[in-house]
């Protein structure tokens, strides 16, 4: 199947990078601290800012010391994060000014993780820090778009969280998700366009017009 865009938006943890371990591990640090049950802490904290899932559990708490916590804890559990399949390749192949990331990262944990990928570095990066609202709402894909200078509708998001695909969708662009984290049928629901099982099933066409990018999923879609 072909699938035709100007710009690429492309979340971070789940998609670019396998860092599934090592959240789990935090979330589960933090959930013995304070009385949660991990399992359950691990699949509200997916696809969303940390700090929107300390202030969703813990309201009366200092919610900024909370988060600063977490993230030094995130990005000190790095062992064991890792590029996904295909990811390095597509980057590497994209016109550098055609594609960026967003994610619910902050800045600092974004750009360890970046790092560790071994990913070419992206010269737009939308991050939880630079946005007032994350993840399902749209400012943060809205904003990724506008820095592309492009209408959402001339983008895809490349997510793998309800949230993320809730998010894309509502800014107005087409969504691909991968069957990294969640089941096709949670991402069906959240609205995706598409569905493939990793990155290793997308390509570039490089043929294509230099005016658009041109995507081959090889995967069959859902």
């Amino acid at each position: 199947m072909r699938v035709r865009c100007r710009g690429l938006l492309f979340d971070l943890d789940g998609v670019l990078v396998d860092s599934t371990p090592a959240v789990a591990r935090c979330w589960a640090r933090w959930s013995e601290l304070h009385g949660f049950d991990a399992e359950d802490v691990v699949r509200r904290a997916h696809g969303r800012p940390s700090l929107a899932t300390l202030r969703e559990l813990l309201p009366e708490a200092d919610h900024e010391a909370e988060h600063r916590q977490m993230e030094r804890w995130e990005m000190d559990d790095i062992s064991d994060v890792v590029a996904l399949p295909g990811a390095v390749n597509l980057l590497q192949a994209l016109p550098p000014g055609r594609w960026g990331i967003v994610t619910s990262c902050t800045t600092p944990l974004a750009e360890v993780r970046i790092r560790a990928g071994g990913f070419p570095w992206p010269k737009l990066l939308v991050t939880s820090s630079d946005v007032q609202r994350g993840k399902p709402d749209p400012e943060p894909y809205l904003k990724g778009a506008a820095s592309l200078g492009l209408p959402p509708a001339d983008c895809i998001v490349i997510e793998d969280a309800p949230s993320g695909i809730r998010a894309g969708k509502a800014s107005g662009a087409r969504v691909l998700s991968l069957r990294t984290t969640d089941a096709d049928s949670e991402l069906t629901a959240a609205g995706t366009d598409w569905i493939v099982t990793d990155l290793s099933s997308v390509e570039l066409d490089a043929s294509a017009s230099s005016n658009a990018i041109e995507l081959l999923l090889r995967d069959p879609p859902s």
